[in-house]
């Protein structure tokens, strides 16, 4: 790519429009774990909670691809102000009628649905066909990046905010912030090179479950979902079991999101140089290899740190590089569809992920077999990617 290329107007707004609504999704997504307490001591049982973000994380895997299908025949804008409205209203109904059933709906299901219309399958597919494919991966990744600041910024807000007035303050003030995501799906489709065509998805998504480069790229995104899910579940209860401070685990989690920036932006500009799936192996090969050599390392504060920021700087940056490599495949028409599609995957591994830790924790008393099964699914995934060919397949 010329160094001199530069962003036409309606580009810089796409960018910044997709940054703004990830960081508003993600950064609000980030908060749940403060509220366990907080909705307790609102008279909601702890295991209620914990049971509702579970359902969440499947909602937005089940809700995605018809998302993503939707914006990709009528434009993001319609699609992001549903999705700013139910995520809001997911926040703010256990808020304003605590009870289990409220969060089993709010938190549940409908920020489930919200984080699904918002997240990457609406708005990084939004950047994507802002942009040719020359420049495609760099901006998804630096989309990515700015989304990651939401991840960084929002958490001490919702911490403030409990600390203030409680969990129910809280959860309206994190309702509140959503709203700002409600006109931002506009710019996304004044960008599109590629307008939206009124035509059903299915085409494109019965051409993609048979092509073998689809199905082993969505496999290799299952293992994204299984690390993440059980590092992000696992490791502060993990440290402490290795007798670290309680605070080592939250300050780990800060270290990754802000690598996770720099990570991003990176690995998309990768994937524009090397094919992605080339970068998609290799990163999933460090993960492994990372993940190995802190579980056998003495716990302290320098490897916990050292462990936070590898992993921070290839945590989200599958996003961008699983994006490119269905962009390569399929062009951007259907890619909210399609990347939903693969995000199922991603999340069905981020369930088991969170759920396996438990298991062998519960069954063993250690977490050394989880860390060893996520260590290898890292080098499963690596053998996934790599035979993925990236001509182009018109789609139906």
């Amino acid at each position: 790519m010329s160094a001199t290329v530069r962003n036409t107007p309606a580009q810089t707004s796409a960018l910044i429009a997709g940054s703004v609504t990830l960081s508003v999704a993600l950064g609000t997504r980030a908060a749940f774990g403060l509220f366990l307490v907080p909705l307790s001591a609102m008279g909601i049982p702890l295991a209620d909670v914990a049971l509702a973000i579970a359902i969440h994380n499947l909602s937005w895997g089940a809700a995605q691809p018809l998302a993503g299908a939707w914006a990709d025949r009528a434009g993001a804008a319609r699609v992001q102000a549903l999705g700013a409205l139910l995520y809001a209203a997911g926040f703010a109904l256990p808020a304003l009628v605590p009870a289990s059933w409220s969060v089993m709906l709010g938190i549940g299901l409908l920020t489930g649905v919200g984080m699904a219309f918002l997240g990457w399958g609406v708005s990084l597919a939004g950047v994507a066909r802002a942009f040719p494919a020359a420049r495609r991966s760099s901006a998804t990744g630096l989309a990515s990046a700015g989304g990651s600041v939401g991840q960084m910024v929002l958490l001490p807000v919702a911490a403030a905010a409990i600390g203030y007035g409680g969990g129910a303050l809280g959860l309206l003030v994190m309702a509140g912030v959503l709203l700002i995501a409600l006109p931002l799906g506009g710019p996304l489709d004044r960008a599109a090179l590629e307008r939206p065509a009124p035509r059903k998805a299915m085409a494109a998504v019965r051409l993609a479950v048979v092509d073998r480069n689809f199905v082993l790229v969505s496999l290799g995104f299952f293992t994204c979902g299984f690390q993440l899910a059980f590092l992000a579940t696992h490791l502060p209860g993990y440290l402490s079991l290795c007798g670290m401070p309680a605070s080592t685990g939250a300050w780990a989690l800060m270290l990754v999101g802000g690598a996770n920036i720099v990570g991003s932006w990176a690995c998309g500009r990768l994937g524009q140089i090397v094919p992605p799936q080339y970068v998609l192996a290799a990163l999933y090969t460090v993960r492994a290899a990372a993940i190995l050599a802190f579980w056998l390392s003495p716990k302290d504060v320098l490897s916990t740190a050292l462990f936070a920021i590898v992993m921070g700087l290839l945590w989200l940056g599958t996003v961008p590089l699983t994006n490119a490599v269905i962009a390569s495949r399929f062009g951007v028409r259907d890619i909210g569809a399609l990347f939903g599609v693969c995000f199922i995957s991603h999340q069905i591994g981020g369930f088991l992920g969170a759920w396996m830790g438990g298991l062998v924790f519960g069954w063993t008393g250690t977490y050394d077999a989880a860390f060893l099964a996520t260590a290898a699914s890292g080098l499963v995934a690596a053998a996934f990617n790599l035979p993925i060919r990236s001509p182009r397949v018109v789609a139906a």
